[in-house]
């Protein structure tokens, strides 16, 4: 692709114009990192927590880049563009270089349940017969593939990479997370969206974003940017921040649809749980539909009302929407049954490891046990150390029995970990070993009892140090299970 044909468009705008002779020079592709650097690319110095970008422009010049791109002039032997935009640059030029992405992308922001969102409005859609993926946390979903994944939001390149993949394989809806890192370093722009959506703001990420304030605003940054102006932004009504996020897509110029008790685009009226389901009921336009939604927890419900909004602002009927809810599976890893003792004590795994989702996934339990509430969890190594002693307090309140344990401990010492959470729960047992620990806590179910193991959710391994060990909450569960509960 000629240079004047990647930086066409709003790319352009942020480099300026180009000389003809440089304006037809041939790019092979375009990387930030030098190390991936082929003959013919174009490099993005891009500034990070740990490096400046523009350190390794020499290196990839040496590896054979054509053309950079940096937030200031270097002497090189290459062209240089210059933005004060470089993440954004990159972004761009992503989405003009891959092209294809499938027609009708929507996004989902919020502290927890964007794994949900994005899978439950991909069944919807599929439920409508409409070829359908999501890409987040889990990896890529879709009819033809699932794919593993490590992040949220991918990089850009590889975003828009894989669009184009999915396109290629006749997808043409997709959901997608957008974490407040992806918002934040522009990952998501390019990305042509036809809704989006917000769910709800809570303690995360604060080794990352200095204040609440800056972790909404760049989670904000879906509506006043990427959202084009009159496109549906559907937001949960019911959240302490859905004001804010209400007042931000109105003053965008989007058409803001509000979903959940104070919903008035889905309105839910009435909701009873059961073990294994809830019913809901929910008015639309002065039509009441009565849903038998078959996952646990007042967080699902309001998960799947935000799905349903999104799905029914991209063309999906209401009726096919409330029937498709009927029909829904719960994301990996998220209030996940693993497995029922012959007692009918319930094994659940969730992903919760910040606090509002801890609490969340422990009350949602609470109606449908009739013995103990067992919590077995831990804290990550390298991120926000002042949650830990919020999660402590609130799992000391929320369940009967506490199981501290190690999650990702990274690079701190993980006893400083578990000492951390440890002092705000006073009734806390310390097992190091997370395998133990979960072996500890099948070993004490009883009749009546739920097993909540949270922290990984649907990961398949735990961080000590820099190594990735191989672990799955799952397969310890089903163990101990054959062990204590044959």
């Amino acid at each position: 692709m000629k240079l004047r044909e990647l930086t066409d468009g709003a790319l352009q705008e942020l480099i300026g114009p180009l000389d003809s002779g440089l304006a037809e020079l041939e790019i092979s592709g375009l990387t930030a990192d030098s190390r991936k650097v082929q003959p013919g690319m174009m490099f993005v110095a891009l500034s990070g927590v740990k490096a400046d970008g523009a350190q390794f422009i020499t290196d990839a010049v040496a590896r054979g880049a054509a053309v950079v791109v940096a937030s200031s002039s270097v002497e090189t032997e290459v062209p240089v563009l210059v933005t004060d935009q470089p993440r954004r640059a990159l972004a761009l030029a992503a989405a003009r270089f891959y092209g294809a992405q499938p027609q009708t992308m929507v996004a989902v922001t919020g502290t927890a349940g964007k794994t949900s969102v994005a899978s439950f409005v991909r069944q919807i859609w599929a439920y409508a017969g409409l070829d359908s993926a999501q890409i987040g946390t889990t990896g890529i979903i879709s009819s033809k593939r699932n794919d593993y994944g490590s992040l949220t939001t991918p990089d850009p390149v590889e975003l828009h990479r894989m669009l184009a993949e999915l396109a290629g394989e006749g997808v043409t809806h997709a959901a997608m997370e957008a974490s407040s890192h992806g918002l934040d370093q522009s990952r998501l722009d390019g990305v042509v969206l036809k809704a989006a959506a917000f769910t709800n703001l809570g303690r995360d990420h604060m080794d990352y974003h200095p204040t609440i304030e800056h972790y909404m605003a760049a989670k904000m940054r879906l509506f006043q940017v990427l959202l084009p102006k009159g496109a549906p932004a559907v937001i949960f009504a019911d959240d302490e921040w859905s004001a804010e996020a209400v007042r931000v897509a109105t003053e965008a110029g989007h058409d803001v649809r509000t979903v959940g008790r104070a919903g008035n685009f889905l309105t839910l009226k009435r909701v009873e749980h059961f073990r294994h389901k809830q019913t809901a009921e929910i008015h639309h336009n002065g039509a009441i539909y009565e849903v038998d939604l078959p996952l646990a927890g007042d967080f699902q419900i309001a998960n799947a009302l935000v799905a349903a909004g999104l799905a029914i602002s991209t063309g999906v009927s209401v009726e096919t929407t409330m029937k498709a809810l009927e029909k829904l599976q719960g994301a990996a890893g998220r209030l996940e049954l693993v497995a029922q003792a012959k007692g009918g004590a319930l094994a659940y795994v969730d992903y919760a490891h910040k606090p509002d989702a801890l609490e969340n996934v422990l009350k949602s339990v609470r109606p449908f046990t009739s013995g103990r509430i067992i919590a077995v969890f831990g804290c990550g190594g390298d991120r926000d150390k002042g949650k830990r002693p919020i999660m402590g307090e609130i799992a000391n309140r929320l369940a009967d029995i506490v199981i501290v344990t190690d999650d990702n401990p990274r690079s701190e010492v993980a006893a400083t970990i578990r000492s951390e959470v440890m002092a705000a729960t006073p009734r806390g047992i310390e097992i190091a070993d997370r395998k133990q620990a979960i072996r500890a806590a099948v070993a004490m179910l009883a009749t009546g009892d739920t097993l909540i193991v949270a922290g990984k959710g649907h990961e398949q391994g735990q961080i000590v140090g820099s190594v990735t060990l191989p672990f799955s909450d799952h397969a310890e569960i089903l163990n101990a299970m054959e062990e204590f509960h044959p």
